[in-house]
Order: structure tokens, then C-alpha cells, then sequence
């Protein structure tokens, strides 16, 4: 079946700026025609194993992703159909009971590390895009995030950065630039990129 929305990839470390550029290149649409998707909010459920073992989860591997509800949600919701979006919960290490419901969006802006990784899921993309940031930038951007987000603390953020994110970046999501079709250094901060990809919106829009 032909789909109905376009689905834009955007991909990068922790803290690049990813986020960010979902919302700069989807300002210019209204509201109801855009559904942006973190891809945190698909890690596994772990409600069935105990809360020591939730704990010492490694986010940043390709296995803590629940890539078959991603996928099967993202081809519903490219040909229109309802989806509702889990809640992850970073203090309990799991998902919450609440959900987002989305349906109906033209533009469907996929935000995670790891938008990149999965091969089939990269074929569903109609745009990739790679946001690059200098590494000190990002460790400060996650330090703030999950301090004043996710209830950690200075030190746990630290630990976890040198023993899982760092090393799962340059094994799992550097890579994944070559896959993209457009890399986006200081992502929001890239005014050119940002009209050019706004543009190539449009474009692919008007084709579908």
C-alpha cells in the first residue's frame, strides 16, 4: 500500500541536538499535520524483572530498542492509522501506564539514537538525517538533561558515560552517519540546512 505520510529519520549522539532540529524543521507545518516520535519511548518493557536488575540496563545498545513495536506502529501510522506510543518511565527503568496517541499526521519525524540502525527500518524513511556536535557539548547537554529530567545525579551520569554511552556510540551510532542522506552539523544552530531540508519537506509532500 502506497503510504500516505513521509517519514524523516534524524539520528546522532546523545545531546547533538536532534531534538532540537525535529522541532525547528516542523515549525513552519501545523500542529496536526506533524507527529514527532522519540525513539526512547520504544525501549523494552521491564516491568516482569526486579528493579536492581532494571537499574543496570545499557539504553545505549541496539537491543534495549523494541524495534518490532517501532516498526509495526510507524507503518500504521504512515498509512494513517491510529498508534498509541508508549511512556517510558527513566526513574522506574520501564514503561509507565500511559501512552500518546497519535493518527492522522502527514509528517512523521522519527528522534533517537538509533533511527538509523535497523536496515528495514531505514528503507521506511523517505529523509535520513545525521546531527553532528562536538563531543564536549553533548556529555554537558545529557549531564543537564538527566539531572534536571530524570532524577539522576552527577556522578551516576558520569559513570554511565564512560562505561556505556561513549563506547556504544562509536561501536553503534557514529556509523550510522554513512547511512544517513544528510548530515546536519550543530543541528538547530545550521540555518542553511534547516531552509534546505523545510524545502526538500515540501517537496516530498507534494510527490505523495
Amino acid at each position: 500500500m502506497k503510504q500516505k505520510a513521509i517519514l524523516i529519520g534524524i539520528a546522532g549522539g546523545t545531546g547533538s541536538g536532534k531534538t532540537s532540529l525535529a522541532q525547528v524543521i516542523t515549525q513552519d507545518f501545523n500542529k496536526e499535520d506533524v507527529a514527532v516520535i522519540e525513539m526512547d519511548s520504544y525501549y523494552h518493557d521491564q516491568s516482569h524483572i526486579p528493579f536492581e536488575q532494571r537499574t543496570k540496563t545499557n539504553y545505549d545498545h541496539p537491543k534495549a530498542m523494541d524495534f518490532a513495536l517501532l516498526k509495526s506502529h510507524l507503518k500504521d501510522l504512515l498509512e494513517l492509522k491510529p498508534i498509541a506510543v508508549p511512556v517510558y518511565d527513566y526513574v522506574q527503568h520501564t514503561r509507565s501506564e500511559k501512552t500518546i496517541h497519535f493518527q492522522g499526521q502527514h509528517i512523521i519525524v522519527l528522534d533517537g539514537i538509533m533511527a538509523l540502525h535497523d536496515e528495514e527500518l531505514r528503507n521506511m524513511m523517505d529523509i535520513k538525517l545525521y546531527v553532528e556536535a562536538p563531543d564536549d557539548i553533548r556529555i554537558l547537554r545529557r549531564l543537564k538533561r538527566d539531572i534536571r529530567e530524570r532524577g539522576r545525579d552527577f556522578d551516576s551520569v558520569v559513570t554511565q558515560y564512560y562505561e556505556t554511552v561513549r563506547p556504544m556510540h562509536i561501536q553503534f551510532i557514529e556509523p550510522t552517519r554513512l547511512k544517513a542522506d544528510i548530515i546536519v552539523p550543530e543541528g538547530p544552530r545550521n540555518i542553511v540546512a534547516i531552509d534546505i531540508l523545510r524545502t526538500k519537506i515540501k517537496e516530498v509532500l507534494r510527490h505523495k
